[in-house]
Order: structure tokens, then C-alpha cells, then sequence
């Protein structure tokens, strides 16, 4: 379990996953438009899980991550890697760089690196926070990132919509995985394949089998060497299957780093610049109030010492955004 950072003095990192935070919100949520006719409804989605994040679990620092359109190492490994999702729609591609503006605004530091994807600077940042006794909490609406729970690091989950949540530990993963350690999900993913990111896994092996064989042999490199040297063991893997596995080991292997969050992704995490709370107030009043998301402003935590009385005193404004 997430303890309790102020009984304990633990300091604790949130790492928001802003490309998968954004997507989720915007397929969640109906269109919103201000009266610019701003499409705005995968910001305020957003919005809605970081300051729930923040209620929950309070934390002393905060960063944001995000993918670039530049290509990756695992594209220059395999060019078919997510080959087959669809172009983002230009409705949420508009909304990224506004995000990127509020965050700014809450003083939020923004990691991007060209060559590597946000799951990697999750896995970097993640591990370098470890090293300094913090722990972590991701922020995501990707379950990729649950191979990275551990004692220090746990995932903040979206599981329907944006306010259906759920907060993954070891014992949580173990628990919708069958058995399985967060360590475990590269060799499960690795032989049944990911449709979503191109990722071939071992021909006419399913997630049934594929869980059977990671439960029986822990990873897939114990699988090829029990059969391979016909260890004790082999008898569980029936002959049809055996086959499919020994036609498909280049790919499975293949996979297997490709679904591999690298944790050693260049980028220096420095508590100092993210601090959680160092922001103006009247500055991330207007970054929300120019999206006329007047009923979150009351809504985010203040820096410390920060007034807000006269703003407690003024009435509501009306919102005025609009549904399509």
C-alpha cells in the first residue's frame, strides 16, 4: 500500500502520462467547446484526474511526461511497430500543447526525449526517484506501465472513463494477472502479442497459454531452454504447442524488448525543479480561466501560504462551455 507520506515523511513523485491521460479523456468525454469554439473536453478530462491524483495522494513532487512524433529505438528495430494505429484525431492533437501550457502554468516539468517514448522517461525517472528513497506514483491510462510496480512504484490507473481509477501494487497486479509479478508482464506479452502496438508474440499462442507458460517457467528464456535441452518440465508443453514456440522465437524475443520499458532513457530527475506547490496561483488561475474552466479553479490546491480569500468572496462564474 501507497504509506501515508505525512505520518512517515516518505516523499512521493507523481509522473503523470500525459499522452495516455489526454487520450483517454478525450474518448471519455463528449466534446466541449468554449466559446472560441475550443475543443477542450480531453484537457478538462485531464484536469479532473491530475487533481484527483493530487487529493489522493498528496505528493511533494510532480512531472509530466509525453511521446514525441519523432521515431523511436523500437521503431528503428521493427518498422512495423505501431504501424497499424489510426493518425490521432487533429481535435486531441490541438489539445497537447494547450495541456502543456497549464502545466507550465503549475510549475509541472515537462520530460520529452526524442529517440524514446514517455514510457521509457517514466521507467528512468521512476528508478532515479528510487535512488532517492521517493516513491512513485504513474498517472496513466496504459496498463504497459504496470510492468514497473515495485515496493517504491505503483500505477494510478483509469480503468473506465476518468473517474473509474484504481491503484496498482504488486499484490493488485498479481491479482488481475493470475499469479503473475508486475516483472512477468514483458514474457506474457511477449509470447500472445500486443494487436494495439504491432507486436507479433509467437504465432496461434494466446493469453491463456501464454499465462500457463510464464506461470509453469517464469520467463521466456526458461521456456526455449527447457525445450531446447529437454529439461524436466518439457512434458507440460504439448507438441503443437512446442512447435509454434520454436517457429516463432526470433519474434518472441523480439517482443519481449520491444515491450521492455527502458529505465535508463536519458534524463536527470531533479527533486529541487519539482517540487509540487512552487507555482503562481494567479497564474494558473488564468491558464484555466482562458478555458473558462471556472469550476476547477476553486477545485486545485493552492501553494502553501498562498491567499485566496477575496477569491472565496467573489460569486461563481457561469461556465460557458458547451456541449456539441
Amino acid at each position: 500500500m501507497i504509506t501515508d507520506n505525512i505520518m512517515t515523511q516518505i516523499k512521493r513523485l507523481i509522473i503523470i502520462d500525459g499522452h495516455a491521460v489526454l487520450h483517454r479523456a478525450f474518448h471519455a468525454l463528449p466534446p466541449l467547446t468554449t466559446q472560441k469554439g475550443e475543443q477542450v473536453n480531453a484537457i478538462y478530462g485531464f484536469l479532473l484526474v491530475f487533481f484527483k491524483a493530487l487529493n489522493e495522494f498528496r505528493p511533494d513532487f510532480a512531472v509530466a511526461t509525453f511521446d514525441l512524433p519523432a521515431p523511436t529505438f523500437r521503431h528503428q528495430e521493427f518498422k512495423e511497430y505501431k504501424a497499424k494505429r489510426p493518425k490521432m484525431a487533429d481535435e486531441l492533437a490541438e489539445q497537447i500543447p494547450k495541456i502543456k501550457n497549464i502545466l507550465t502554468a503549475f510549475s509541472v516539468p515537462i520530460f520529452e526525449k526524442e529517440g524514446f517514448e514517455a514510457d521509457d522517461l517514466i521507467g528512468a525517472l521512476s528508478r532515479q526517484a528510487e535512488q532517492e528513497q521517493v516513491e512513485t506514483v504513474i498517472i496513466s491510462g496504459d496498463l504497459d506501465v504496470l510492468q514497473l510496480v515495485g515496493p517504491a512504484t505503483k500505477v494510478f490507473a483509469l480503468r473506465k472513463g476518468v473517474k473509474d481509477t484504481v491503484l496498482y501494487d504488486e499484490e493488485k497486479v498479481k491479482e488481475k494477472y493470475d499469479g503473475l509479478l508486475p516483472s512477468q508482464l514483458l514474457d506474457y506479452k511477449a509470447l500472445r502479442g500486443d494487436p494495439s502496438d504491432n507486436i507479433p508474440g509467437a504465432a496461434g499462442i494466446g493469453e491463456k497459454t501464454a499465462l500457463t507458460l510464464i506461470k509453469d517457467f517464469d520467463n521466456i528464456e526458461n521456456i526455449y531452454e527447457v525445450i531446447e535441452r529437454q529439461l524436466d518440465g518439457a512434458e507440460k508443453i504439448t507438441p503443437a504447442v512446442k512447435e509454434k514456440l520454436i517457429a516463432s522465437k526470433e519474434l518472441v524475443f523480439l517482443s519481449k524488448r520491444l515491450v521492455t520499458i527502458r529505465k535508463d532513457a536519458p534524463v536527470d530527475l531533479d527533486l529541487t525543479q519539482c517540487r509540487w506547490g512552487d507555482y503562481n496561483f494567479e497564474k494558473a488561475e488564468k491558464a484555466l480561466g482562458d478555458f473558462e474552466f471556472y469550476s476547477l479553479i476553486k477545485k486545485i490546491p493552492a501553494p502553501p501560504g498562498a491567499e485566496r480569500a477575496k477569491q472565496e468572496e467573489e460569486k461563481p462564474k457561469p461556465s460557458n462551455l458547451k456541449l456539441f
